[in-house]
């Protein structure tokens, strides 16, 4: 397992505090956050970023900061299909839609607008590094307008309502939104219209998540339940049980689903905490199946977890903690820790967001085997870099084997063997 400690994996620096990360196009990264209502001048919204790679390092620029007023950004997901883009975040206990426009500017002003130049421009530019070592040339950028578009109140908490969670199905046709309410709503998208309430958690809820292969969906709440819904009947699947430690209690904290590489289906992973007078206990990364809840592999931390993330194609993991604001990635067939990052940020780690590595993305090309981002109230956006295993080459193998035979050869014949 690699190990390091360094600050040089600071992307970039925003003035607020950020909740919410996730990419927005292949090479596009948006954070959200903000420092709230009250008049403390730090500012509530977005700030998205185009990432590159030099050949030596990741790279950000700021391509466009949008705010939202006095609403402070807690979290949000992004979707995109063949003709739009959309931010769907939750806003106190509101979800809010917005429409993402895309503009190439040149030094000599706007060229074009629409998702599909921004396809088109991704695909035939040069590195983003190359453009930026020469200031000369007349560079195309591609920049983003963020326009609100419908809201709908997601949480009916009578004492303090709050929207803690929102996730869009991979078909874009379904949104979950969770919260102080301990009901999970799922909505029609893009209009926002009631598609049916799930009653099962009794606390308020923590996380969610849908599968990208078929119509589960799985949610983790403060009454320490994790439930597995089928979202097109509206109906529980089972449950997440497991035996906990004798004397403890354990919440469930984060709940992702993960793509098992070449099969055909997709396993649970959550991040699950001791609490109560069983603190001082371990936590715990953990692995299910989502048809019959039961957990087939799990790995302990010592201390409190609060982010997760799993790769697109599901080969990797990446966990963030509450006290030391580390980071780690997964092998998510084993859960075997390969990069751990000590210290990535100076406060908890408040999300995780993995590079996409789809063949047909259009992806930042990288030396590396995997590449997370990170973000924390500390206001920094992070990248974590697990670099391929270095290996030797096929040749000198062969000569290695080929000279410790003759020498074992020699070595006998001398002993007289």
């Amino acid at each position: 397992m690699s190990r390091r400690k360094n600050r040089d994996d600071i992307l970039a620096r925003v003035n607020f505090p950020l909740y919410a990360v996730q990419m927005l196009t292949n090479r596009h990264v948006i954070v959200g956050g903000g420092g709230g209502s009250s008049k403390t001048g730090v500012a509530n919204g977005f700030e998205i970023f185009e990432i590159s790679h030099n050949g030596k390092q990741f790279l950000a620029e700021e391509v466009t900061r949008h705010e939202t007023g006095p609403s402070v950004v807690m979290n949000f997901c992004t979707y995109k299909n063949a003709k739009h883009s959309f931010i769907i975040a939750g806003q106190e206990n509101y979800c809010q839609l917005y429409n993402v426009n895309s503009i190439i500017t040149a030094e000599n002003g706007v060229e074009n607008i629409g998702n599909e130049v921004e396809k088109n421009e991704l695909r035939e530019r040069k590195p983003k590094a190359k453009l930026k070592t020469d200031k000369n040339k007349n560079s195309k950028k591609l920049k983003f307008i963020i326009n609100p578009a419908d809201s709908v109140q997601s949480d009916f908490n009578g004492q303090e309502p709050l929207l803690r969670v929102i996730r869009v199905h991979p078909s874009g046709q379904l949104v979950a939104t969770g919260g102080t309410d301990c009901h999970v709503r799922l909505w029609k998208f893009p209009s926002l219209k009631t598609a049916a309430l799930l009653k099962g958690h009794t606390k308020e809820i923590d996380d969610l998540d849908f599968s990208s292969l078929n119509n589960l969906l799985v949610t983790v709440a403060k009454d320490g339940l994790g439930i597995v819904w089928d979202c097109l009947k509206a109906e529980e699947v089972c449950k997440l049980t497991w035996s906990q430690p004798e004397g403890s209690k354990y919440l469930l904290k984060r709940c992702r689903f993960g793509k098992i590489e070449d099969e055909d289906f997709c396993a649970i992973y959550t991040l699950a905490n001791p609490t109560g007078l069983a603190r001082n206990q371990k936590s715990f990364l953990q692995k299910w199946l989502p048809e019959s809840g039961q957990l087939i592999k799990s790995c302990t931390f010592d201390e409190s977890l609060s982010a997760l993330a799993v790769r697109d194609d599901g080969r990797f993991l990446a966990v963030g903690s509450m006290f030391s604001g580390s980071v780690s990635i997964h092998a998510s067939f084993s859960l075997q820790k390969v990069l751990n990052v000590a210290g990535a940020h100076s406060m908890f780690v408040t999300g995780l967001e993995f590079l996409p590595v789809a063949a047909d993305s259009h992806t930042v090309t990288s030396n590396a085997e995997a590449a997370v981002l990170s973000i924390s109230v500390d206001n920094h956006v992070c990248i974590h870099t697990l670099y391929y295993r270095k290996t030797i080459p096929m040749w000198l193998a062969i000569v290695i084997l080929v000279a410790t035979l003759f020498l074992t050869f020699i070595f006998c014949a001398y002993l007289g063997i």
